[in-house]
């Protein structure tokens, strides 16, 4: 995959994440996406950053909470939809949503299908 693909693919991924977390209360769940890095910031001070790495050709996803520091390296998988990415058995919105369920305390879902 080229440069300009994965700028696309990974561009078309955070801008739909955005898209979707920005239904949450700001009072919640502050969320922003500048140059290809979408930050969360949480009420409590703890925050997830998820960026674009093109030199890496991943998604990187870094987990700040209270007692939490992990972080993920997603590359991009092709499917008869599109793309989806994954590190291990470990899927990006599979992930967020479950560090998102746990930071708010109530089910949250982003395995929308769009793919």
């Amino acid at each position: 995959m080229n440069d300009a693909e994965f700028d696309r693919i990974a561009a078309a991924e955070l801008d739909l994440l955005e898209r979707r977390l920005g239904d949450f209360d700001p009072d919640e769940l502050e969320v922003t996406l500048a140059s290809g890095v979408l930050t969360l910031a949480f009420a409590d001070g703890a925050k997830v950053v998820v960026n674009s790495h093109r030199a890496a050709g991943e998604i990187w996803m870094a987990d700040a909470r209270a007692n939490v520091r992990r972080a993920y390296h997603f590359a991009p998988e092709a499917t008869d939809r599109g793309y989806r990415w994954v590190v291990g058995s470990d899927e990006l919105r599979t992930v967020l949503t479950k560090v998102l369920s746990e930071q708010l305390g109530r089910t949250i879902d982003l395995l929308f299908a769009d793919r």
